[in-house]
């Protein structure tokens, strides 16, 4: 018997691989330690009954021995033996190759070629070794979104992130629909294009609309001007200077940020930043209050209070305010801090 197995695996060579060449040894040995058996037994034996050697075999191959059924005969027991050696055999051939298949996936996957399975997820496009990590790193931040990176080969030829879980990544060209397609953008949240020039960007963000024309879609530009460009693809994708990676992680996850920042910053918006002592009889006061009286009277909303000789961006409404307290506030037009004082119970 050991010498028909080991001529079954010589004929094999070659001519079977991998899962398939595992299930013939397997088989082969099967049906002769049946006949064996069989044969040993003198065909009254309980233990070759198929419906008690099927479970015989499965548990003497796999080294189990559960002990319920078991050979007594001397030349029973050696195909006993013949069977535990060649589920041994068989067990070392499927680890191998499920241990091949695990690095196949993991080679295909340090080099960007597998297909990515997430939905609602962020795509970023285009790689900068540091800066890209930190984009990364705010992107998963708050709400550990996954997130796929593609970069081009000459940029990345591997993964740079491999021990980020959530972290896929695609390479090639990134303008191809095939990369994209690689990268799942028709099923992404928001895509990032974070370009090598502005000119990179106008074509990747043509070929995300082609690819996904519903998607929200930010981009870094180097130069503001060439935003009307991007305009003429569509007049919905958000710009972002470019040395601001941290505003384009903002617009990517909340959508709109970047209007409002413009809006706030403009001096032709419908509301400007100013300031304002804090009026006497709010001294002592909460924050709440503050607010309550600002946003009644004024229609202004206070953002920012200044006390102590240190600022607090949107403070708790039970901060109790001081009388050396400045206000900062968004308001249409400034207050005039001739207004009556407010009367509060």
């Amino acid at each position: 018997m050991p010498l028909l197995l080991t001529q079954l695996l010589r004929a094999l060579r070659g001519r079977l691989r991998g899962w398939r060449k595992a299930l013939a040894v397997i088989g082969f040995v099967f049906l002769t330690s049946w006949l064996a058996m069989w044969l040993a037994e003198g065909g009254e034996g309980q233990l070759a009954r198929p419906e008690n050697y099927w479970w015989w075999f499965l548990i003497t191959s796999a080294t189990v021995g559960y002990g319920d059924l078991y050979p007594v005969e001397g030349a029973a027991r050696l195909v006993g033996a013949y069977v535990v050696v060649a589920g041994i055999i068989t067990l070392t051939m499927l680890f191998t190759e499920l241990a091949d298949h695990l690095q196949n996936l993991r080679g295909k996957r340090m080099k960007g070629v597998l297909p990515q399975q997430a939905e609602g997820h962020v795509v970023v496009l285009g790689y900068r070794a540091g800066r890209t990590e930190r984009i990364v790193h705010d992107l998963r931040l708050e709400e550990e979104r996954e997130v796929v990176l593609c970069a081009w080969e000459e940029d990345a030829p591997e993964h740079p992130m491999p021990e980020e879980d959530g972290v896929g990544f695609v390479r090639g060209d990134l303008s191809c629909l095939d990369v994209l397609s690689r990268a799942a953008v028709a099923r992404a949240g928001a895509v990032i294009v974070d370009a090598r020039d502005d000119n990179e960007a106008l074509a990747l963000a043509l070929a995300v609309r082609h690819t996904a024309p519903r998607v929200h879609l930010v981009a870094a530009l180097r130069d503001m001007s060439r935003r009307a460009h991007l305009r003429y693809v569509d007049p919905e994708i958000q710009c972002v200077q470019w040395h601001m990676p941290n505003l384009l992680t903002e617009e990517a996850l909340d959508p709109g940020v970047t209007e409002v920042y413009t809006e706030l910053t403009s001096s032709s918006g419908s509301s400007n930043t100013y300031s304002l002592p804090l009026p006497d009889a709010l001294a002592g006061r909460s924050f709440g209050e503050c607010q309550t009286w600002f946003g009644r009277e004024f229609g202004a909303t206070v953002i920012a209070v200044r006390q102590g000789g240190a600022a607090t961006v949107n403070p708790p409404w039970d901060t109790v305010l001081t009388g050396d307290a400045v206000l900062y506030y968004l308001a249409a037009a400034r207050v005039d801090p001739r207004h009556p004082a407010p009367t509060l119970d």
